[in-house]
C-alpha cells in the first residue's frame, strides 16, 4: 500500500496534522517512536506539567489563602503519591483521546523509528487535483524499526517531519556535557517524577520551563533559586512585564542570580553542587542543592531520520522550509519544533493543519504574527504579537494603554490583584500590534486580543466592545481605552 501522507511523530503537530489530511480524503499513516501518542507535550511536557502546576497551587491557596475568605480548615498535608497519581491519569486521559480520535479518522498506526530510506521518482504518476510537489511523482520508502528490532517499510507520496525537540544540553567550564541522571540533576522530564520534595531546588535557566516547575515545587516546600545566564528572566518576552513578573516571583519566595553562567554541576553524597560565575566577570560561587533541574531550552530532534541522505537539508538542527513547509526535497515536508518559530504545542498544531491543507492541494496558512504565548505560573503571564522592545528595534511608532488588576472589581473579589494588561498599538492607524497580559488567567482572556488581531483590530475596536461585569477581562478593555488616555476606572 502506498499512503497519499505519512507523519514521522505524533505530537500535537503530528497527529493534528494526521487527522486533518484524513479529514481531507487522504490515506494516511503516522509512525511514532514512543509507545505512546501525544510526544512530549502530552507525556513529559505539556500536560503532565500543568496538573502539577493546578494541583501544587491548589495546596498553595487551601494552606495559605482560604483564612483570607473565612475559610477555616487544618493545615493541608501533601499526599505526594495522590497528586502524582492525579497527573498520570491526565496524561492517560489525554494520550488516550489521541489514540481514539486516530483511529476514529482511520489513520494506520505504527509503532517504532522512522528513516528516509529511498526515493522512486517514476513509480506513480500524479493526481490531476494533488498538491503543490504532485510534479515530483515521488513515492518515498520509510523504515520503521520496532523496540524488538524488526522493521518493515512504508510507501509515502508525502511525508510529513513532525518529530519535535528534546532537552537541550548544558556543557560546563571544560566543554564537557553535564550528565542528567534525572534523580539528582534532572530534566523537564524527571522534575516532573521527583518521589520527595527537594528542600533547595536549583533551577538553570530562567524560562518558562524553569518557572513553571520552580512554581511547582516551591509552592509544596521547595527553596527555589534560579540561575540564569542573562539579566533578564523570560528572554524574549516584553521586558516591562518580565520585571514586573520578576518582582512577583520573587515576594513569592523565588531567589533569583541573574548575569550568571553555570561552569559546572557536580554531584554530591548530600544532592549536588553549583558552580557559576558572573558573566560579566568576577569570582565564582557554588549553591548546594538536593535536586538540579536543567532548563535551558530544547533543540529540534532530527537523529536517525535519513535527512541527509535524503537530501533534505537543515541548518543549526533545524529542517529548512520554505513558506509552504516544504523541505529541500519534493514532497517532504516539517512542521513543529524542528523547523523555525517558537517552540510551542499549538503552533505545531496550526502548521499540522496547514500543511495537511496544501498537500490536498488547498492553501494552508499560519499568521506567525499572532501566535499566543503563555507561562502557566500564578499568576499567569500571556502574550501575543510584538513586544515593546521589538517594536522599537522596528523604527515603528506605538501608543501604549496599561491597566492594573488593583483596579479590577473581580480582581479584588477573588484576592488576585497581581499584574496588569498592557496594549501596544499603531501610532498612526491604531491597529492592535501587541497584548501582553500578568495576571490570574491571562492564558485565557489573551485570546480576545489573538481574534482582535487576527481580524487586523484597533484599540479603538476593543475599548468599544462591551465587556461583562464583572470579569477580569474588564481590564483588558480598560487597557485599551487607556492606549487614548481615557480609562475610567484609573
Amino acid at each position: 500500500m502506498t499512503y497519499d501522507t505519512l507523519i514521522i511523530g505524533t505530537g500535537p503537530g503530528g497527529y493534528v496534522c494526521a487527522i486533518r489530511a484524513a479529514q481531507l480524503g487522504q490515506k494516511v499513516a503516522v509512525v511514532e517512536k514512543s509507545p505512546t501518542f501525544g510526544g512530549t507535550c502530552l507525556n513529559i511536557g505539556c500536560i503532565p506539567s500543568k496538573a502539577l502546576l493546578h494541583a501544587s497551587d491548589m495546596f498553595d491557596e487551601a494552606g495559605h489563602g482560604f483564612a483570607a475568605l473565612g475559610i477555616v480548615t487544618p493545615k493541608p498535608v501533601l499526599d505526594m503519591a495522590a497528586m502524582m497519581k492525579h497527573k498520570r491519569d491526565t496524561v492517560d486521559a489525554n494520550v488516550g483521546g489521541v489514540a481514539f480520535l486516530l483511529k476514529k479518522n482511520k489513520v494506520d498506526t505504527f509503532f517504532g523509528t522512522g528513516r528516509i530510506v529511498d526515493a522512486d521518482a517514476d513509480s506513480v504518476a500524479p493526481a490531476a487535483d494533488a498538491g503543490a510537489d504532485a510534479a515530483s511523482a515521488r513515492v518515498y520508502s520509510v523504515a520503521v524499526t520496532a523496540a524488538d528490532g524488526t522493521s518493515r517499510t512504508l510507501a509515502a507520496k508525502n511525508i510529513v517531519i513532525a518529530t519535535g525537540s528534546d532537552v537541550a544540553q548544558l556543557k560546563d567550564r571544560d566543554g564537557k556535557i553535564i550528565e542528567v541522571d534525572e534523580k539528582t540533576i534532572v530534566s523537564s522530564t524527571g522534575a516532573l517524577e521527583l518521589a520527595n520534595v527537594p528542600k533547595h531546588l536549583v533551577v538553570v535557566g530562567a524560562g518558562v520551563i524553569g518557572l513553571e516547575l520552580g512554581s511547582v515545587w516551591l509552592r509544596l516546600g521547595a527553596q527555589v533559586t534560579v540561575i540564569e545566564y542573562l539579566d533578564r528572566i523570560l528572554p524574549g518576552m516584553d521586558a516591562e512585564v518580565a520585571k514586573a513578573f520578576q518582582r512577583i516571583l520573587e515576594k513569592q519566595g523565588f531567589k533569583f542570580r541573574l548575569s550568571g553562567k553555570v561552569t559546572g554541576v557536580v554531584k554530591t553524597a548530600a544532592g549536588a553542587v553549583v558552580s557559576f560565575e558572573p558573566v560579566a566577570g568576577g569570582p565564582a560561587e557554588t549553591l548546594a542543592a538536593d535536586i538540579v533541574l536543567i532548563a535551558t531550552g530544547r533543540v529540534p530532534y532530527t537523529q536517525g531520520l535519513g535527512l541527509e541522505a535524503a537530501g533534505v537539508a537543515t541548518e543549526r538542527g533545524r529542517v529548512v522550509i520554505d513558506g509552504q513547509f516544504r523541505t529541500s526535497q519534493p514532497g517532504i515536508y516539517a512542521i513543529g519544533d524542528v523547523v523555525r518559530g517558537p517552540m510551542l504545542a499549538h503552533k505545531a498544531e496550526d502548521e499540522g493543519v496547514a500543511v495537511a491543507e496544501i498537500i490536498a492541494g488547498q492553501h494552508g496558512h499560519v499568521n506567525y504574527g499572532v501566535i499566543p504565548g503563555v507561562v502557566y505560573t500564578m499568576p499567569e503571564v500571556a502574550s501575543v504579537g510584538a513586544t515593546e522592545e521589538e517594536l522599537k528595534a522596528q523604527g515603528s511608532a506605538y501608543k501604549t494603554g496599561k491597566f492594573p488588576f488593583t483596579a479590577n472589581g473581580r480582581a479584588r473579589a477573588m484576592r488576585h490583584t497581581d499584574g496588569f494588561v498592557k496594549v501596544l498599538a499603531d501610532a498612526a492607524t491604531d491597529r492592535v500590534l501587541g497584548v501582553h497580559i500578568i495576571g490570574f488567567g491571562a492564558g485565557d482572556m489573551i485570546h480576545e486580543a489573538a481574534v482582535l488581531m487576527e481580524f487586523g483590530g484597533s484599540s479603538e475596536d476593543l475599548a468599544r466592545t462591551c465587556h461583562a461585569h464583572p470579569t477580569m477581562s474588564e481590564a483588558v478593555k480598560e487597557a485599551a481605552m487607556a492606549v487614548e488616555k481615557r480609562a475610567i476606572h484609573m
